[in-house]
Order: C-alpha cells, then sequence, then structure tokens
C-alpha cells in the first residue's frame, strides 16, 4: 500500500467512523447513535469462491483473558459462490496456539449464506497453550473440499457490545471487579455530620 493510498484509507475511516454521530444531530435523546457503537473487528474475505465474512474469535469479557488450556469458538459466516456445492471440512492454526477442532463438515451448498458458530459453537480452538485477550489476532486457514485452503487472520475480538449475547468461552477469567472508591463528595458530606 503506497502512502498515499494510506492517508486515504485512514481519511475515508474517519469519515465513515464520523457519519452515525453526525446522522443522528437531529434525532433526540433517544437516537440509535447515543449510545455506544463501533463497527465491528471482524474479518472478511473472497477467496476461491467462497466469501467469508463476519469471522471472529470470541475472546474474553473486556478485562479478562481466556486462561492458557481454555478454549475459543470461531464464528464466521460462510458464501459458497462457486458452481457445485463444498464443505468446510477443518480448520489449521499454528500447533503453538492449540487445536482447532471442526466437531462435523458444515455443508456449503451454492448461494446460500451459513452461518457458523450459531447457535452452537462448532469449531473451537482448545487446549490454548497461551491467554489471550481481546484484540489479538489468529492465522488460520479455512479448509475446503473442493476450494481447498483459504488462509486469514481472525481477531479475537471481547464478548461486549453486539457480543455480549454471546455465550462465555470456555475457560475464560472473569473481568476484574471494580472496587469502589470514595468519591470527594461522598466524603465531604459524611464528614458535615
Amino acid at each position: 500500500m503506497t502512502r498515499n493510498s494510506r492517508h486515504w484509507a485512514i481519511a475515508a475511516a474517519a469519515f465513515l467512523a464520523a457519519a452515525p454521530v453526525l446522522a443522528g444531530c437531529g434525532a433526540g435523546f433517544d437516537a440509535i447513535t447515543n449510545k455506544p457503537y463501533s463497527a465491528t473487528e471482524a474479518a472478511t474475505t473472497r477467496l476461491k469462491g467462497i466469501e467469508v465474512s463476519q469471522a471472529f474469535f470470541l475472546g474474553p469479557d473486556s478485562g479478562a483473558v481466556l486462561a492458557q488450556g481454555g478454549a475459543t469458538p470461531l464464528y464466521l459466516s460462510l458464501v459458497n459462490t462457486n458452481a457445485s456445492a463444498d464443505t468446510l471440512v477443518g480448520v489449521g492454526i499454528d500447533p503453538s496456539l492449540g487445536t482447532a477442532k471442526v466437531t462435523a463438515p458444515i455443508p456449503l451448498p451454492v448461494q446460500q449464506r451459513v452461518s457458523v458458530g450459531k447457535p452452537t459453537p462448532t469449531v473451537l480452538v482448545e487446549g490454548l497453550k497461551k491467554p489471550l485477550s481481546g484484540g489479538e489476532s489468529v492465522k488460520v486457514q479455512l479448509q475446503f473440499a473442493n476450494a481447498g485452503i483459504v488462509p486469514m487472520d481472525i481477531p479475537v475480538i471481547t464478548r461486549s457490545r453486539e457480543f455480549s449475547q454471546l455465550p462465555q468461552a470456555p475457560g475464560a477469567t472473569p473481568a476484574p471487579t471494580p472496587t469502589p472508591t470514595p468519591s470527594a463528595t461522598t466524603e465531604h458530606a459524611e464528614g458535615d455530620h
């Protein structure tokens, strides 16, 4: 990527990030833009007639970690745009991270969206050999019966915002509980009695 195109990409991203705020200016206090939101960080690719979107590993709650020995489910959406049906038969990852398991081959009919991971995770990285937290990325090789291997870098996304309703990753440690500290107003009010 050239320096000039990088600047354009940054400018476009800044504009897109500001667009929801600008769109809600006249919508009042109940506008959906008044609620915290950021575009999903999930990965997308199109290769060998396979469209992969919304690909992410579910990480821990914000501020927590997936402990060594734990597991993380893979969520993604697949569309097979080839002329014949295909099947996701496996997922390869670096063995120094853990072992990826596909509980059963996932059929991909032609031109139909298939959601992997919902309602039940069917692809897991088990036996994590190092702790994982949100913001990291995992290199994977999606293995299809006909299309072959589709490589991707898939992010580990914390279980927050739109991901907070997903079941917690197995072996996740709880997020630290904030300890309340007395405020200056509380201390002053108690001293007046």
